[in-house]
């Protein structure tokens, strides 16, 4: 087989993966993606791109199609607090066509993928073997659960006794959207998240505990099971996690981890594809600098674009794993500024 020569190999072809292709080939560089999966590839997730995301892909020519989120809403039994961003709006797109988006840019740039599974990995002096691919530099985009992550040594496992490990669920419902705003309603062990997706259909995912039943929260939720009666789920339900996942550092070598497989707090702020992005642009720019340095720049520029998103979701999510659970949306109510501050924050 012909060895394939190149500035850059992107193991993984999810969003992140796609959007690092990106962000290389309008770099100058060449590059290859490396994916074992067909096209498109989907994901259970809550599927709602906050404006900084609208931003991020525009600026790489991506321009997929959705519905307009104008901010969000949290909802328990009882109570409610909404916040409609202050600038431009989101978009809740459909993973499959957010991917579909990605991936045509990516032949317009003549992006070249491989069909092929990462088994080894070589790092040399000068860049990165991966089969039959020779690289200068590789970026994993492998996901939460990162074959490179792992083969580099950057793996972290998980610790302590007590189980706090989350996984997420989705299905989508043939209705049309009711709002234009995401809500995040709120029961004992689990939340669901409502995201319009496009005329006539509507995304609910569920993030809660190990065994959660996607079912049973619904039947939870009175005011969502109500809005649900009558439609039809279109598609079955997937599922994900667990969703917090950690790595050491986020390079060895020439190997760069983007996206989820660098580390991963959850899904509850649902900014998992604008820090992505931003990482990917991170990656591009710090190889394009001169000498050893360029991991340890690529390090640095992680920490900056990730730190909002994980300061905010590490404590949201350490509130909705204590006995403060039941005042999080009380709280947001009391104090709207504070709790549109946060959303303002993330959507930037």
């Amino acid at each position: 087989m012909t060895t394939v020569d190149v500035d850059v190999a992107v193991v993984g072809a999810g969003p992140i993966g796609l959007a690092a292709a990106i962000e290389a080939r309008l770099a100058g560089l060449s590059v290859v993606v490396i994916e074992p999966r067909s096209f498109p590839i989907d994901k259970a997730c809550g599927e709602g791109l906050m404006p900084g995301a609208v931003a991020a892909l525009a600026r790489l020519g991506v321009h997929p199609e959705g519905a307009a989120i104008a901010g969000f809403r949290y909802v328990d039994a009882t109570r409610s607090a909404e916040h409609r961003f202050a600038r431009a709006s989101g978009l809740g797109v459909r993973r499959t066509a957010l991917h579909d988006a990605l991936a045509a840019r990516g032949d317009e740039l003549g992006i070249e993928r491989i069909d092929a599974r990462v088994t080894e990995l070589v790092q040399h002096a000068e860049g990165v073997t991966v089969g039959d691919v020779r690289a200068s530099w590789l970026f994993a985009c492998d996901g939460l659960h990162s074959t490179v992550r792992r083969m580099v040594g950057l793996e972290r496992s998980a610790s302590g006794r007590v189980d706090r490990r989350r996984f997420g669920l989705r299905r989508h419902y043939a209705i049309e959207p009711w709002t234009d705003l995401v809500e995040v309603h709120w029961v004992a062990d689990a939340e669901a998240y409502v995201t319009p997706l496009a005329e006539g259909l509507v995304g609910v995912a569920v993030l809660g505990r190990p065994r959660t039943d996607f079912d049973e929260v619904l039947s939870q939720l009175p005011e969502l099971s109500d809005r649900l009666r009558g439609s039809h789920p279109v598609d079955s339900l997937r599922g994900a996690g667990p969703l917090r996942q950690r790595s050491t550092a986020r390079s060895a070598g020439r190997v760069l981890l983007l996206g989820d497989a660098s580390g991963y707090v959850d899904a509850l702020t649902g900014e998992g594809i604008r820090v992505g992005l931003a990482h990917a642009r991170a990656a591009v720019g710090a190889i394009g600098g001169e000498g050893a340095r360029q991991a340890a720049a690529y390090d640095r520029e992680w920490s900056r674009v990730s730190r909002d998103f994980r300061v905010i979701t590490s404590v949201l999510l350490a509130a909705a794993q204590s006995p403060l659970r039941p005042l999080i949306v009380p709280a947001a109510r009391a104090m709207p500024a504070l709790f549109g501050a946060a959303v303002e924050r993330l959507a930037r």
